[in-house]
């Protein structure tokens, strides 16, 4: 456990890095693209106790939805029975989407925050928990029919199946490149957070980090002022604990030029948050995995 003072200063050198990688890639200019504007869409505001956040998926998402549904007024008998469903559904009711005007004018008197994270943990986490543990008939489960359907015939003549019902690792990796390099939108569990929360053209006061994440919800919730109203929980860790050999179990079935394709397109959630690619590119194998992109 890091004091509240190492803490700040820690979270002083992030804001201070994010401001430079912004001015240094020219993402802090404004422009009529989804990067180089403000993106308000998943950001929560309370306007009660002054607090905004941008909502990752697979970054703490579940126990901070929890806590600004405690703030929004809730009763805990009620956020878990939302549980069961979905709670950002609750949380919505009382936390409207607001408009890029709206949030610039409320952050004036608030503090921001986001929870940021390794790209490449976040990715397999989603992977994890929306393909490989997706429940029948799910939108999810469907979609990774889909990716199923397309990479995982054994030959086109006789299409035999291999392998379990959901899309392995290696499927899902290559349907996303795929994805990504088409520009179609992407789920929002495997969206960059730059395109998500827009941090070169939106001021957060606090850069959190999944790594040191007890340290920084500590800070985030004495630095407001909430002790009485929320605490630092994690009410959602991931299913399966993703250690370091878990994490290589599924990047050893990627090759090297998959694994650069990925560092590409989370590179500025690489360079903004200050996290490396090094430990997964020297895990891929070397090998040429096409892309079966269409074209």
């Amino acid at each position: 456990m890091s004091t509240m003072a190492e803490t700040e200063q820690r979270l002083i050198e992030r804001r201070k890095l994010l401001t430079k990688r912004c001015s240094e890639s020219g993402l802090g200019r404004p422009g009529n693209d989804s990067i180089h504007k403000p993106n308000a869409w998943e950001f929560f505001v309370n306007r009660d106790y002054h607090l905004i956040w941008c909502n990752i998926f697979k970054a703490a998402s579940t126990s901070w939805i929890y806590n600004f549904n405690r703030l929004a007024g809730y009763v805990q008998s009620t956020i878990l029975k939302a549980s069961k469903a979905v709670p950002v559904s609750l949380a919505r009711q009382r936390y409207p989407r607001p408009t890029a005007e709206e949030l610039s004018r409320y952050l004036n008197d608030s503090v921001s925050f986001l929870i940021v994270r390794h790209p490449f943990e976040r990715l397999l986490s989603a992977y994890r928990d929306k393909l490989e543990q997706s429940l029948p008939n799910t939108l999810h489960s469907k979609l990774g029919v889909r990716i199923i359907n397309q990479y995982r015939y054994k030959d086109l003549k006789h299409r035999t199946r291999r392998g379990p019902r959901y899309p392995l690792f290696e499927e899902f990796v290559r349907w996303l490149l795929c994805e990504w390099q088409a520009g179609n939108e992407l789920d929002m569990h495997w969206t960059p957070i730059l395109n998500f929360c827009t941090p070169c053209q939106v001021r957060f006061d606090i850069i959190a980090k999944f790594e040191t994440l007890q340290d920084d919800q500590n800070y985030i919730i004495k630095h407001v002022h909430l002790e009485h109203m929320i605490k630092p929980e994690w009410k959602n860790p991931a299913r399966g604990a993703q250690t370091k050999d878990v994490m290589k179990k599924y990047f050893v079935q990627l090759s090297k030029s998959q694994i650069t394709d990925l560092y590409e397109m989370f590179r500025y959630d690489f360079e903004l948050f200050d996290y490396s690619p090094k430990e997964y590119l020297a895990i891929g194998k070397g090998i040429t995995i096409p892309s079966d992109c269409k074209k």
